[in-house]
This record gives C-alpha cells, sequence and structure tokens, in this order.
C-alpha cells in the first residue's frame, strides 16, 4: 500500500562532503554539504549559488572534497550553521547562521595543504580529494543552486581503508558520515541529533524523540 504525498523535502540521503576553499584574502574557508555524487573521475555539487563556497569555487576554479567517517559527526555539527559570508541574508540569521571566518578553529579540525591544488584539505578526513573546476551551470528554476563538477586530481587515503595490494577502498572499512533528511546516520543507524534539521524544522525520527 503508498500514499501519494506531497513531499516538502526530497533529500535522500548521500555522503556528507567538507568543501575546502580559498577566500579572496587567501584564508581557508571549509563548509559542510551532501548533495554530491560520483561518475568516473567527476564528482557533481549542488550548492547555493550565493555560498561563499560557490563564490570561492568560481573564482579559483579549484577546491578539496573531504570525506569525514562517521566518528567525526559533532565536528561536522558544528560548522552546520556557520556561514564564510560576512554578507549574511536575514533569511540565514533567522535560521540561525552566523558569520564564522575561522571554521577550522570552530569545528576543531587541522588545516593541511592541498599537493595539486591550494585549498585546504582536512587532516582528520581519512578520504581528501584535490580538484579541479570542470563546469557550473544554474540547477533547476528558481532554486537559487548550482550545479558545479569537478575533476578529481589527486586523491588521499587512510592506509587503513586500503584493501591490501589494490587501489581500491575497502568497503566494510570505510564507515562514511550520511546525511539523510538532515539528520547524520552512520552505519544505519542515527549518530547525532543535527542542528541543521533543527533550523530547518525537519521532523524528527520517531526512535529519538
Amino acid at each position: 500500500m503508498h500514499r501519494v504525498v506531497d513531499l516538502e523535502v526530497l533529500y535522500f540521503g548521500t555522503p556528507v562532503v567538507l568543501i575546502g576553499t580559498r577566500n579572496p584574502d587567501g584564508t581557508a574557508n571549509l563548509a559542510p554539504m551532501s548533495s554530491a555524487w560520483w561518475l568516473g573521475d567527476q564528482c557533481m555539487l549542488g550548492m547555493g549559488t550565493r555560498s561563499q563556497t560557490s563564490r570561492n569555487l568560481a573564482r579559483e576554479r579549484e577546491c578539496v572534497l573531504n570525506l569525514p567517517s562517521a566518528d567525526l559527526v559533532e565536528a561536522v555539527d558544528r560548522l552546520a550553521l556557520l556561514t564564510g559570508s560576512p554578507e549574511t541574508t536575514p533569511h540565514r540569521v533567522e535560521k540561525g547562521y552566523r558569520y564564522e571566518p575561522d571554521k577550522f578553529g570552530a569545528a576543531g579540525l587541522s588545516q593541511v595543504p592541498g599537493e595539486v591544488v591550494a585549498a585546504p584539505r582536512v587532516a582528520e578526513c581519512p578520504i581528501q580529494l584535490e580538484c579541479e573546476l570542470v563546469s557550473a551551470v544554474p540547477f533547476g528554476a528558481g532554486t537559487g543552486a548550482t550545479a558545479h563538477t569537478v575533476r578529481v586530481l589527486r586523491a588521499h587515503v587512510a592506509d587503513e581503508l586500503i584493501t591490501p595490494g589494490t587501489d581500491h577502498i575497502d568497503q566494510l572499512r570505510w564507515d562514511p558520515l550520511i546525511m539523510k533528511f538532515c539528520e547524520f546516520f552512520g552505519g544505519g543507524t542515527q549518530l547525532f541529533p543535527s542542528r541543521l534539521a533543527e533550523a530547518w524544522q525537519i521532523p524528527r525520527p520517531a526512535t529519538s524523540r
């Protein structure tokens, strides 16, 4: 039995990515997002066009996609309502966002230089993908979003995640942090109440109420 529902949110779940970019003054910006998918050596990133990360990508044409494991959920949540842009919209202020120039410090994460791009890597993330921007096009009508396509230039992977004797990641050892309808999951279990879900008034899962 199915019921026809006019869903308010179509956000079924993708891996969380911490995108490292450089601000106009050369400082590091770090932004969590989870509208990402990969095909071959390229990745599509869906982000708000006016975000600091989108502006940085358009200018610098490079970034680092840092993939946190599930045990980094609290650090990621600390970034949820922070923005790297000093020009915060009234709508975002209403949701609880605030300007934070030091995203790494606010999250308690460590910055590591990229090797082939100038954007920063996150030392604590077991997978770090240095990328170049391939294209950026408007996404949807009236969404205010841009679909960025980036190409992976270099991948850094923690030794313990690599299947011995291969260039493949061991699926059983890699426990990615997943955001599903604005809540954090890992290993199929809800990990931590999300500030983002609260800000956007997403109903809590029944088991966590």
